[in-house]
């Protein structure tokens, strides 16, 4: 393993676990009737940090409508993308 290899891996690794937490929270915010100021404080941080990589994939892929519920696949799409990234990056 090189130096590069692992620290990127080590980085991508904290993006996903970010991804994570922005997940959670907007779980939590969307089946709550009201949650803690700490949740949304927490939402803010996990979207500042994780929108400017999802964002552009959103753009060339909106979400999908079905019915009143929207499926962000822009989301899934970078998260399966930053593990695949993670698993090449720690085996350089």
């Amino acid at each position: 393993m090189s130096l590069i290899g692992t620290l990127i891996g080590y980085a991508l690794t904290v993006f996903i676990l970010f991804l994570i937490a922005r997940l959670i929270v907007d779980w939590i915010i969307t089946l709550s009737s009201g949650p803690a100021d700490w949740v949304y404080k927490t939402r803010d941080i996990t979207h500042r940090l994780t929108e400017p990589v999802i964002a552009p994939v959103r753009r060339v892929l909106p979400p999908l409508r079905a019915g009143g519920i929207g499926i962000d696949l822009a989301f899934t799409i970078v998260f399966i993308a930053a593990i695949l990234l993670r698993a090449v990056a720690f085996s350089l």
